[in-house]
Formats: C-alpha cells, structure tokens, sequence
C-alpha cells in the first residue's frame, strides 16, 4: 500500500476515471452495435452523427487510438451508405 498522500490520491483518481472510461467506451460500444443492426436508412443514419461524436470522444481522451475511430467511422459510413 502507498504510504504517501499524493499516491493515495493518485489511486483514488486513478479508479474513477478507470471506472468512467469503462462507461464510456462500453456505452460506445452499444451504440455502435445497435447500429449495426439499423436496418432503415433515415433511422441509422441519424443515429451515424452520435456513434461518430462518441468515438471522436474516446480518441480525444486517448481511450482508443486515433486510428481505430477512424477505421470505426470509416466502415459505419460505408455500412449506412450501403443500406
């Protein structure tokens, strides 16, 4: 167990923001899954716009690489153009 203050701090901010990365990413997930699943166009469209602004958000806070949302973005705009 840490002994000074400061470590003790860092591993309670350390859990909270573990815990909240974890909510976002697996909220993230779900969303793009359900997605996915969109079978009608004005409706997966419409939920394309907050699926891309989830994962910008993930990138932007290092939860994922900045490549893999764009892969991500990539293949669900393709999947709701094709639909």
């Amino acid at each position: 167990m840490a002994n000074h203050k400061s470590a003790l701090k860092r591993i309670r901010s350390n859990e909270k923001k573990r815990v909240l990365n974890r909510y976002q990413h697996k909220t993230t997930r779900n969303a793009i899954k359900a997605l996915r699943m969109a079978t009608d166009k004005n409706e997966a469209s419409s939920k394309l716009s907050a699926v891309i602004s989830m994962i910008d958000k993930l990138a932007k806070k290092n939860i994922i690489h900045d490549n893999k949302a764009s892969n991500l973005k990539s293949k669900l705009t393709r999947q709701v153009a094709k639909l």
